[in-house]
């Protein structure tokens, strides 16, 4: 019975100490492994700072963009008015073209591709 006793109270001891020794053995510095250093707390701000800001230039720049297009599209729109059935401006070919690649772009920089 004290055997027993002896082995459930070692059992005990050592459930207690293992997580405590992986925990110290994974703090250890590991030879010709690379640790990484804390995090900064400036460069982490910096971090910030760049992406408010990149977010900002790309908010600008959908809006100028968007804005261009409306005049382009007004553009296109008073074009064909002033085409008949029978003739299709080339102006109106090329304005329908810049249209299409500015609304690919506006949808790229929604998205977060450019």
């Amino acid at each position: 019975m004290r055997f027993k006793l002896l082995m459930l109270g070692a059992f005990i001891f050592a459930a207690g100490t293992i997580p405590t020794f992986f925990a110290q053995s994974s703090q250890q510095r590991i030879p010709g492994v690379e640790q990484k250093p804390p995090e900064d707390a400036e460069r982490v701000k910096a971090e910030r700072e760049m992406a408010k800001q990149a977010d900002q230039e790309r908010q600008a720049s959908l809006k100028r963009d968007t804005d261009n297009l409306l005049k382009l599209a007004t553009e296109l729109k008073q074009y064909v008015d002033k085409s008949n059935k029978n003739v299709l401006s080339l102006d109106v070919i090329k304005k329908a073209e810049q249209i299409e690649k500015l609304a690919h772009s506006v949808k790229g920089k929604m998205r977060g591709y450019n």
